[in-house]
């Protein structure tokens, strides 16, 4: 259901492996009520960790595609503390695991008219000329997103655009139906994949070329469009539920499942544990820098979807 180029039998096999998610449980707020009832009475039940997963390579094994099958799952950590941070938060990805191995660092761009969100391999070094920058978070237009690799920019890059660099990602935020309390409403465009499961690499010339322009104008080739999942009304609770299987423990218009269409596969989960820690998990097609631009996205300040 992601590749390009349809190829048949890899996709059922796909949807065999993913498989649908289970029955909707319990509300974040309920879940919270139930922790705050639990305390003090037996050890709280563990949210199941990310599988073994290892790796030689930093930072080609974020930008891959996580295998089929396999979900990924990670923490998020937010530093805001000292007036500096407070402003400009520090954004770290984990996997949530024993080891909890570092895979990547965000931070929002300093005296920058547009909100811009550096992503590196590097927990200390999030400079733009940094050797580990790896891509970048940019909003030009309010509610939308755009996540580049670390690739030149096109005005600079070669004729071919060989050396030119690649849109990973698109990200819409749309305006809430509900009101100012409702939930999100989200849509994630990405590059399709390949009959070998690689991603088709999208080099726009220009900026009028993009994912956000090309789904505007509804030429889909090569692309795949998600959307986030929307929440059941639960009128007991009064607060609208998702499923997260237990990853998510605090009530926050934050928490979000990604899903493809058809079957209802979710791509990718982000939702709080605490005041700043956040469970991320994602599955093929996304990889880690994919999924981890998209929770930045939802940290900035977006007027209609707060």
């Amino acid at each position: 259901m992601f590749q390009a180029s349809g190829d048949k039998d890899k996709d059922k096999k796909t949807k065999k492996k993913s498989g649908k998610a289970e029955e909707s449980d319990a509300s974040d707020s309920e879940k919270e009520e139930k922790s705050k009832k639990k305390k003090g009475k037996g050890k709280k039940k563990k949210r199941c960790p990310s599988p073994e997963i290892e790796f030689d390579n930093l930072e080609k094994f974020v930008m891959q595609p996580a295998p089929q099958g396999v979900t990924i799952k990670c923490r998020v950590t937010r530093d805001q503390r000292g007036m500096d941070k407070s402003l400009y938060p520090l954004y770290y990805l984990h996997l949530d695991n024993e080891k909890k191995i570092f895979l990547l660092a965000g931070r929002k761009r300093k005296k920058s008219t547009t909100s811009n969100y550096l992503i590196s391999t590097d927990s200390t070094d999030l400079s733009r000329g940094g050797e580990k920058f790896i891509g970048k978070l940019s909003n030009l237009m309010g509610t939308k997103f755009t996540v580049f690799d670390n690739a030149l920019n096109p005005d600079r890059a070669l004729p071919d655009l060989s050396n030119a660099r690649q849109e990973l990602a698109g990200i819409i935020y749309e305006t809430n139906v509900l009101g100012m309390k409702g939930p999100r409403r989200m849509t994630v465009i990405i590059p399709g994949m390949d009959k070998d499961n690689t991603r088709v690499p999208l080099r726009p010339r220009n900026g009028y070329d993009g994912l956000l322009l090309r789904h505007q104008n509804r030429r889909m080739e090569n692309l795949i469009e998600l959307h986030n999942k929307t929440p059941v009304w639960n009128e007991e609770t009064s607060s609208h539920v998702l499923n997260f299987n237990g990853r998510v423990t605090q009530a926050s218009i934050k928490n979000f499942q990604i899903v493809h269409n058809k079957d209802d596969y979710i791509v990718m989960q982000f939702g709080r544990i605490a005041d700043d820690i956040f469970t991320l998990d994602y599955n093929y097609p996304l990889c880690a820098v994919q999924a981890f631009a998209i929770a930045l996205s939802s940290f900035d300040g977006k007027i209609a979807c707060e």
